[in-house]
């Protein structure tokens, strides 16, 4: 069935019409985004540093346990996913549902298919922060999130016009002070410092209205 673009609030009101992705365009942007980001959390293991999100919670815990942050991050998301069936519907749910296994599956694995002799912590804060925010960001603007905090964040900006952004800062900063208990000093400050490129990237280009596309 042709899908017609459907209008969406424009400057001073007035509306402007979509542009629908097309199904290979959903599925490069979740190949895309999935890849960044389990890029970004392999740099950000070998630093030793946490990121935002639930990604930066199942770190926290990998460091902390001997569970591993790829299986932890599966399972932190699995109570927010009947948020996606009830507010997103089922398209959403079913690519988020596929992002968070990818992401996962990326976070276990990728050290074994990539060695990395020696990363400097602040280029790995830096370029991890920048490799999961444009991740996450592709990712949201084909309505996929990577489940708990991204999928919240889609949800209040989408019915309350809350910038995705700031939803995850306020979940970060708890992640951040629990890590004040596990890592040292400058790992606690360069995992601030990746958090802030992550979020501000997602503040900067995810603002409601910005971006036409519909999926």
């Amino acid at each position: 069935m042709q899908q017609h673009p459907r209008p969406v609030p424009g400057p001073a009101g007035v509306s402007l019409p979509s542009s629908p992705h097309r199904g290979y365009e959903d599925a490069a942007a979740l190949l895309l985004g999935c890849s960044m980001v389990g890029l970004g959390l392999v740099l950000y293991g070998e630093a030793r540093i946490v990121t935002s999100g639930l990604a930066g919670l199942a770190l926290l815990l990998g460091y902390a346990t001997p569970l591993d942050s790829g299986l932890l991050f599966f399972a932190l998301n699995i109570p927010f996913l009947s948020l996606g069936w009830r507010r997103m519907g089922a398209r959403v749910l079913l690519r988020t549902v596929v992002a968070i296994a990818a992401v996962s599956l990326l976070a276990r694995y990728s050290p074994a298919w990539l060695g990395i002799a020696h990363v400097s912590p602040l280029y790995a804060a830096l370029m991890g922060g920048i490799l999961m925010g444009m991740g996450v960001l592709a990712l949201m603007r084909h309505r996929t999130g990577l489940g708990g905090i991204n999928l919240l964040a889609m949800d209040l900006q989408e019915r309350r016009g809350w910038r995705a952004g700031y939803v995850q800062m306020g979940f970060d900063a708890l992640v951040l002070l629990g890590a004040c208990f596990v890592l040292d000093w400058n790992q606690v400050a360069l995992s601030l410092f990746g958090a802030l490129v992550l979020n501000l990237i997602l503040a900067m280009n995810h603002k409601p209205g910005r971006y036409l596309g519909v999926s």
